[in-house]
C-alpha cells in the first residue's frame, strides 16, 4: 500500500502563517500583541529544548514571549507566588510551567495555581472538565495537535474504530474523549488501551485509526496493524545511531519502517505530532488574547 505521511512540519507551518496573519490584523486595528510567558525550573536538557522551540515559535507568529528561569533550589511557595503574580499581570495572556518540575515541588499544586484563563497548556482541572463536557476550553496541546492533523488531512473519524494506546492525562485520556465527542473530528468508537490491557494486539488489529502514546520505543509492530489503517505516533525517543553526525536519531512508539507499508496515512518521527503540539499552544494563546 502506498502510504501518505501526515506531515506535521508542513501543516504547522501553514497554521503558523494563518496565526501570524491574524496577529497582523489585530495589531493594525490597535489591538494588543499576544503574550506567552514560560517558567522553566532547573536545567533539564529536554525541557530547555522544548522551551526554546516555544519561544522561537512565538517570534515566528509575532507574539511577545517571556522566559522566566529559576534554579532547581526554588521552593514550592516561591514558585506558586510567581505564578500568582503572572496570573494578575494584565499583559500576559498565556502561561506555561514547563514540566517536569523538581521532586520537592508538587506538580498538581503548580497546575492548579495557574489561572484557567491563562492555562494555554490545557492542564488545569477546570479546562479538562470543560473539555470533557464538550464546552469551550483550552485543550491540552498534543491532543489538539493530533485533532488538527486529522482535520487538515480530511481523515474521516465518524463511525470509525479508534484505538488509543496509553492513558496519560496529557495525551491518551484527552484524545480519547475528543475523538468520541459529537464533532467534525469526533463520533469515533474509541478503545483506550494501556499496559494492563490483555489482548492488545487483537484490539489494535481492529482499529481504523491507531494513536500510539505509550512511551515505549518501537512498541507498535506490523502484526498489530490492519491494512489501510491510519497510524499516529506520539512517542519520541533518542536512539543511538552510527548513521548520524550526532550519534543518535529520534524514533517513535511505532516501528515505522515495517508498519508504514500497511497504512493509508502515518506520522513520521520527528516531524509529525511534535510541531503540531507547539502550534496548538500558539492557537490557545491567541484565543486567550482575543478573549480580553
Amino acid at each position: 500500500m502506498n502510504y501518505k505521511l501526515l506531515d506535521g512540519k508542513e501543516t504547522s507551518k501553514q497554521i503558523k502563517e494563518e496565526i501570524a496573519e491574524e496577529v497582523k490584523q489585530i495589531i493594525s486595528k490597535g489591538g494588543k500583541r499576544p503574550h506567552l510567558a514560560a517558567i522553566l525550573v532547573g536545567n533539564d536538557g529536554a525541557s530547555e529544548t522544548y522551551v526554546a522551540h516555544k519561544v522561537k515559535a512565538c517570534e515566528q507568529v509575532g507574539f511577545k514571549s517571556s522566559l522566566i528561569r529559576f534554579e532547581d533550589t526554588i521552593t514550592e511557595d516561591e514558585l506558586i507566588s510567581k505564578i500568582k503574580e503572572i496570573n494578575l499581570d494584565e499583559d500576559i495572556d498565556g502561561l506555561i510551567v514547563q514540566l517536569p518540575v523538581p521532586k520537592h515541588i508538587s506538580e498538581e499544586k503548580i497546575i492548579e495555581t495557574v489561572s484557567p484563563e491563562k492555562d494555554v497548556d490545557g492542564f488545569h482541572p477546570i479546562n479538562i472538565g470543560r473539555m470533557t463536557l464538550g464546552m469551550n476550553a483550552f485543550v491540552s496541546a498534543t491532543p489538539q495537535g493530533i485533532i488538527d492533523l486529522i482535520q487538515r488531512y480530511n481523515i474521516k473519524t465518524s463511525g470509525k474504530h479508534c484505538v488509543v494506546i496509553g492513558r496519560s492525562n496529557i495525551v491518551g485520556k484527552p484524545v480519547s474523549i475528543l475523538l468520541s465527542q459529537k464533532s467534525n473530528t469526533g463520533n469515533a468508537t474509541v478503545t483506550l488501551c494501556h499496559s494492563r490491557t490483555t489482548n492488545l494486539k487483537e484490539i489494535c488489529k481492529q482499529a481504523d485509526i491507531v494513536i500510539a502514546a505509550i512511551g515505549k520505543q518501537g512498541f507498535v509492530t506490523e502484526d498489530m496493524i490492519k491494512e489501510g489503517a491510519v497510524v499516529i505516533d506520539v512517542g519520541i525517543h533518542r536512539v543511538k545511531s552510527d548513521k548520524t553526525k550526532t550519534g543518535w536519531k529520534l524514533k517513535g512508539d511505532v516501528d515505522f519502517e515495517k508498519v508504514a507499508p500497511k497504512c493509508t496515512y502515518i506520522t513520521p518521527v520527528p516531524g509529525g505530532v511534535g510541531p503540531m503540539t507547539i502550534v496548538s499552544l500558539l492557537k490557545n494563546t491567541l484565543i486567550a488574547a482575543k478573549k480580553k
